[in-house]
Order: C-alpha cells, then structure tokens, then sequence
C-alpha cells in the first residue's frame, strides 16, 4: 500500500471533509472509535451503520481529493490498528462492561480497565480533555450528554456506569410525582440514563462540599433521587487520596456507590475500602534533574524574597496564597483543583536542585494515579493540562473502590 493511502481518524478534522457534511458531524468520531473498540463483540452493532456510513465518506472524499484508489476494507482495518496502537487498550478477555460519563482524561476507564473492564461508552464535552482520552485509549469520547442524540448512543446493556459529575444545585420549584425536580442540571440527564438502561452498579465521585452544597440540599435529593425513585441501595464515604490510595495527595471526595437489589443479591456485603499506609513521598512523583526554564521562579520575580526566605525544605510542597506561602506540614501535595490551569499562582510549589519552581503537569497527572512511563500528554498548553490534572479522579482510588463493587457483583 502506497504511503499516502494510508487513513487516519482525524482526517475527520478536515476542513474541506467537514464542509462536504451536510449534517450535524460532531459525533462522527466517537461513533467511528466507538465501533472500532467494539468490533469484536455484540456492542459493535450499535454503532455499525452510521459508523460504515461515516467510513464510506471519508474514504471516498480522499479518493477524489488525492486521486487515491482506496477501499473501505482496507480503510477498517487501518482504523483497527489505529485504536489498538495506544498506550491503554481494551483488555482481551474482559469480564464486565462499564460506560464512562463525564470521562474527562479517562481516570475511571483506567482504573476499571485494570480490573478487567471494557469501557462500551463515553462522554466529554471538553475538547481538550478529548484529545487527551483519544490519545491514551484510542477513542472519542461523545460530546454533551446533555443532548439527546448523544444519550441515544448508549449502548442498552452493561454493568457499571461510572460518572465524576458536577455539583450544581436543584431548583427550588418543588416536586415531580413525589420527587425533587432535577431538571436543569446534569444530575437530571444521569438519573435518565440510570432509569432507562438499569445497570447493576451506579459509580459517582464527586467534591467533598456536595455534602453540604446548598445547606446539604443537594446531597440529600441525589440520594433521595438514587434510592427511593430509582430503588437502588446507596453506599457513600469520604475518601482520601492520602489516607486511601497510598497517594501523596490530600485530596479528600466523596464516592457514591449504589447497587440495583434485583440484580446484585449480595449488595449488602459492599464495603468501602480500608484505610492504607502513605509509604510514597512526593519524591516518588517528581521528575528528577532540572526542568524548562519557565516553571522556575526568577530571582527578579516580585513575588521570589518571600518564597525563598519561607520554602526552605526539598521534601514538601507550598502553595502561594496571594501575600504569603503555605507549607504543607504532612509533606504530601495540597489538593490539585481545576484552577491551576486559571493561572500560574494556583500550581503547588517546590524546591529543587536548581531553584523554586511549579510541579510541572507530568507531575500532577503522577499525584492522581497516572503511569506516567505510559500515559501521554497531548501538546497543548500547560494551563490546560493543568486543568485536567485537577478535575481529575486519583484513578488509584477508583481502582481500589472497584474492587470491592466487584466482589459483590
């Protein structure tokens, strides 16, 4: 096969490709990927006529464009190689299936493809964090679950349905049939999924404050919602990264776990995982030798008299609280938030070798579980990655949380 016959999922991204697309386009990726990882087993079929449809186009918009004599045949099994060829494939003999909501850079997938799992489906809105996930599983994610068409694409059956989502309070407005009224915030669009597709484990984190978000109303509708609506048994804890994954981060949130009586008999020997000895320090996670001149602090800088006068130890890590610098007592990194990515004074501090800098995003996506030999960083700007880093799951934990959903399962 010629060089330039060869085909790749983001020629999708052509601009004279998407100009010739008469219909909504934004989902053709994730249908193609989706029936790609989903090629050797039964989910295939869910996606398989629009995804031939979409593989069909490409294929003939490259032949006329570039006088190719390319066949779909040819084309599909690229494509398969494709998904494959990434540093997190599907495991070869799975043994559950799970879909993966609010995906953002694939913590759950990671963590639950380690025990076994095939992800049948994801969703995330956020470009960025698209590329990030595709670029480590080979896939891309759907968009806005919020949108029906993108609900639609969810396959009926599987086990676990795994979600990070956001904290948002209800309305006020009062009851549905007995119930709260969700509509208008993102929990609403999983309480529709879980009610229509059943599956046997519902698997939610979500930020230590939804306990008291809005005077703990928020909370207490979710669970409301979870076990008296939908009739599931609810399990929930506040865990910490440090204290729970041997993960040197304090990074305390809240996982729910609720379990369908009619299809997982023994639901009620579920236990949250035991707490675990913190045997790693951050020199387990930081990158040795110097790093790029631009996460080093200059000596010029209005803000270097008082870091260097308070960062005096190489063991812990600080944070600049606007007039003055924090140091973390236990020697564990603070919680990474989203907001590191908000602008450069967010990202945790350390002092190395060579100078006072920022832990670098490598380092943060470390401290929330990632294998970093593997796990690839797209190029794209840091404060973006940073961003991802801190609205991530410690994929560690989920791991550990996972195992004891599957010993009831």
């Amino acid at each position: 096969m010629k060089l330039k016959e060869k085909i790749s999922i983001d020629e999708f991204d052509n601009k004279k490709f998407k100009i010739r697309i008469f219909e909504p386009s934004d989902n053709r990726k994730a249908v193609l990927t989706h029936y790609l990882h989903n090629y050797d087993n039964g989910i295939k079929k869910h996606y398989e006529k629009e995804a031939k449809k979409y593989l069909n186009e490409i294929v003939e918009y490259k032949n006329t464009e570039e006088d190719l004599s390319l066949v779909a045949e040819d084309a599909l099994q690229q494509l398969l190689f494709e998904v494959k060829d990434v540093p997190f494939p599907t495991p070869q003999d799975y043994h559950f299936e799970f879909i993966d909501l609010f995906a953002g850079i694939g913590g759950f997938r990671l963590a639950l493809q380690n025990l076994g799992g095939k992800c049948v489906y994801t969703s995330e809105w956020n470009n960025d964090a698209q590329r990030t996930y595709k670029s480590n599983f080979g896939e891309v994610p759907f968009g806005d679950i919020t949108s029906n068409i993108v609900k639609n694409y969810i396959p009926k059956k599987f086990e676990i349905l795994c979600a990070g989502f956001p904290c948002q309070a209800f309305s006020i407005a009062g009851y549905q049939k007995g119930f709260h009224d969700t509509r208008g915030t993102l929990f609403f669009d999983l309480e529709k999924i879980i009610e229509t597709r059943r599956p046997k484990v519902v698997f939610l984190e979500n930020v230590k404050n939804l306990v008291s978000h809005d005077g703990g109303n928020t909370f207490k509708i979710i669970i409301e919602i979870l076990e008296t609506k939908l009739q599931y048994k609810v399990f929930f804890k506040v865990l910490n990264s440090m204290t729970h994954a041997n993960v040197p981060q304090n990074r305390e949130r809240i996982f729910i776990v609720a379990f369908d009586p009619k299809q997982v008999k023994n639901w009620e020997k579920f236990e949250f995982p035991e707490k675990v000895k913190l045997t790693k320090t951050i020199h387990d996670y930081l990158e040795k030798g110097k790093q790029e001149n631009y996460f080093y602090y200059s000596k010029f800088h209005q803000y270097y008299p008082e870091l260097e006068k308070t960062m005096v130890s190489k063991d812990t890590v600080y944070q600049w609280r606007r007039v003055y610098v924090r140091e973390n007592k236990n020697n564990v990194c603070p919680t990474l938030t989203a907001n590191m990515g908000a602008g450069g004074h967010n990202v945790p501090l350390i002092k190395d070798d060579f100078g006072i800098r920022k832990l670098t995003p490598k380092e943060c996506f470390a401290l929330q579980g990632y294998p970093m030999k593997k796990y690839i960083l797209p190029k794209i700007a840091n404060s973006k990655l940073y961003m991802q880093a801190g609205n991530s799951v410690t994929t560690t934990l989920i791991e550990r949380i996972g195992k004891q959903i599957l010993k009831v399962l």
